[in-house]
């Protein structure tokens, strides 16, 4: 099942291979003030369309880097390692994609998980 998804002006599109099972509700205080919740993929499930001038990426520590669109302001995809027993493995990238930009699709009937980064990072 493909999952079609784009940012508020379609700046930033993305193309998913397959529904998330599960998604992630950070409570760190980057993702609480954005709002997201985000399903994690590896990058070949992931095809962005990204006009560059509309991209921008931010990172408070250098190991996430999270996009958003500097047209409509839409918090759309992050690039992220691999986490394991919460260190990041850096071989193993992921890329997590907010949910709530999908098309056509009901994030209400995923199980969502929620993940202590306020207190873990």
């Amino acid at each position: 099942m493909t999952i079609l998804g784009s940012c508020h002006c379609g700046a930033i599109k993305f193309e998913i291979s397959e529904a998330p099972t599960i998604v992630t509700a950070c409570t760190c205080t980057f993702c609480t003030k954005r709002g997201a919740l985000w399903a994690y993929f590896q990058p070949a499930q992931v095809k962005l369309s990204v006009t560059p001038e509309a991209d921008t990426a931010y990172s408070r520590n250098g190991m996430n880097k999270h996009h958003h669109c500097n047209v409509c302001g839409c918090g759309t995809f992050s690039q992220v390692p691999t986490w394991i027993d919460y260190k990041p493995d850096f071989d193993k990238p992921r890329i997590s994609v907010n949910v709530r930009l999908f098309d056509n699709f009901d994030i209400g009937s995923l199980p969502v998980e929620t993940l202590d980064g306020r207190n873990l990072w």
